[in-house]
């Protein structure tokens, strides 16, 4: 089978397209880096939408890219089963889109964390399948709204239906139940606020997202194998 192509959707602030690039070759993918203008993802296998400041975050983080011409494209392609992987600018707007349920909001304390965090996998995922539940992980957070909100009704179906994937270990951030990822129903799109890009060898001194990308890397495959020809 020939290698998978990963869209990484650029817009006007996002600033990670060329770790996520280097990590998705690094995994055996092919990057394919697309101004959020394009509205063709033929040819795509999956998406991963990366970190940065969609538009300056001037509304809300993610509300403007929301709007984007690539977006109705990468909703087609998880209609139909293909992963999509949103990475804190990337959850935001995966959250802003509807495509996420909840929304991110302000870390309390009202600042900006640059920092490693403790992870705990939940459950398994197109980005945790490779990793026993349970599993200890440590990998870098960047962000000032990472602190994840949503009402009773909402965190009820993401407990039941098992849909929360990342906890912290130590809320950095106040977000509700210590989430840092959740995934919809259907266990194909997902989002979280830590950068496991930034820990994907050991080079980086952290190699503990390696086996969340290689996860996320094996649903893609699946999902080519699953889809008609």
């Amino acid at each position: 089978m020939s290698q998978s192509t990963i869209a990484i959707p650029v817009f006007p602030g996002t600033n990670c397209e060329a770790d996520v690039a280097h990590a998705v070759t690094l995994f055996g993918g092919i990057a394919k880096v697309l101004y959020h203008d394009e509205t063709n993802l033929e040819g795509i296998d999956g998406v991963i939408i990366p970190g940065g400041f969609a538009h300056g975050d001037y509304l809300r983080t993610g509300a403007i890219a929301r709007f984007s011409p690539i977006m109705p494209a990468i909703e087609k392609l998880s209609q139909k089963g293909v992963p999509i992987l949103g990475v804190c600018n990337g959850f935001q707007i995966l959250c802003e889109a509807k495509m996420l349920p909840g929304a991110l909001q302000k870390n309390v304390g009202m600042k900006f964390i640059c920092q490693e965090t403790g992870l705990e996998v939940v459950s398994s995922s197109p980005i945790t399948s490779r990793l026993s539940q349970g599993t200890r992980l440590t990998i870098p957070i960047n962000h000032f709204e990472g602190n994840y909100t949503c009402d009773d009704s909402t965190y009820e179906n993401l407990v039941k239906n098992n849909q929360i994937v990342l906890r912290y270990t130590d809320n950095p951030n106040g977000s509700r139940d210590s989430i840092a990822g959740i995934c919809n129903e259907r266990r194909n799109v997902v989002g979280l606020m830590p950068h496991p890009e930034r820990a994907s060898e050991e080079i980086l001194g952290n190699s503990d997202g390696a086996e969340m990308l290689r996860s996320f890397m094996d649903a893609v495959v699946s999902s080519r194998m699953a889809l008609p020809a």
